[in-house]
C-alpha cells in the first residue's frame, strides 16, 4: 500500500472513533502496515489528538521502531510515533497483521480494572461475536486475556508477547486500566474488530450495573480459558 492513502485512512478512523468516545484526548493509537518485506509500518505520533490528526502526525517507521524519513516537508519537528509502537511491532509479527488499533474507552477500561486478577474475561453468547474473524456462531466464546500496564515499553512488549503465543486464537487484549489492542488483516478488519468488542464491552458493562454487581456475568478465570 502506498503510504499517503494508509495515512489517510488512519486519520479517517482516529475521527471516527474519537466520535465515538473512543480515543479521548490525545488516547489510543492507530497503524496500519504499508510494507511486510521490509517491514515498514504507519503509525499515529505520539500524543497527538486523534479526532483531528493530520498527514504530518502519521509516521513510517520500520520494524525497529525508527523512524523513517518523514513524507512531508511541512511536518513539525519533534514529532515522534506513539509510546506504544513495540507493541504495535510485537502483534504485527506473533500474527501477521495488517493493522493494529488501540482505544481507550469507558468500557474497556472499566473491565479490565474489574478483571485483572483473572487475567483475562470471557464474553459469550452474544449474536455480535459473529462479527470476529472467524466466528460463526453466537455460541462462541472469546477470552480476552488482561496484560497488567506498565511504562517499562520494552517489557511490556515482552508480556503481550508471551500472552499471543500463550492464547493463540484471541482477537484482542486488554492493557489493564487502560485499554484495548485489537487487529486484523487488513484495516476494515481491524476497525470492525474494535466496533464489535466495544458493542460487547459495553453489553457487559451495562448488564453488571442493572445488576447490581458483577456477579451475573463474571466467571473466574479458571473455568474459562481455552
Amino acid at each position: 500500500m502506498i503510504f499517503p492513502q494508509v495515512a489517510r485512512q488512519l486519520i479517517d478512523i482516529g475521527a471516527r472513533f474519537y466520535a465515538r468516545g473512543w480515543v479521548m484526548g490525545t488516547s489510543g493509537n492507530l497503524s496500519a502496515v504499508v510494507s511486510a518485506k521490509p517491514l515498514r509500518l504507519a503509525i499515529t505520533a505520539s500524543a497527538v489528538h486523534k479526532g483531528t490528526l493530520r498527514p504530518s502526525e502519521i509516521l513510517l517507521i520500520d520494524d525497529a521502531a525508527k523512524a523513517q524519513t518523514r513524507r512531508s516537508k511541512s511536518a513539525p519537528t519533534g514529532v515522534r510515533s506513539s509510546a506504544e509502537t513495540l507493541l504495535h511491532l510485537e502483534i504485527v509479527r506473533r500474527r501477521g497483521a495488517g493493522a493494529v488499533l488501540h482505544t481507550h474507552s469507558v468500557w474497556s477500561t472499566i473491565l479490565s480494572d474489574l478483571h485483572e486478577a483473572d487475567r483475562g474475561l470471557a464474553i459469550h453468547g452474544y449474536e455480535m461475536l459473529k462479527g470476529l474473524s472467524g466466528v460463526d456462531s453466537h455460541t462462541h466464546r472469546e477470552w480476552i486475556p488482561i496484560v497488567p500496564n506498565s511504562q517499562d515499553m520494552p517489557r511490556l512488549a515482552q508480556a503481550v508477547g508471551h500472552v499471543l503465543d500463550e492464547f493463540r486464537d484471541v482477537h484482542a487484549f486488554l492493557l489493564g486500566r487502560h485499554g484495548l489492542y485489537t487487529w486484523g488483516r487488513t484495516l476494515a478488519e481491524a476497525e470492525r474488530h474494535v466496533e464489535i468488542l466495544e458493542f460487547l464491552f459495553e453489553a457487559q458493562g451495562r448488564t453488571r450495573g442493572f445488576h447490581g454487581d458483577s456477579s451475573h456475568s463474571r466467571t473466574r478465570s479458571d473455568d474459562l480459558r481455552r
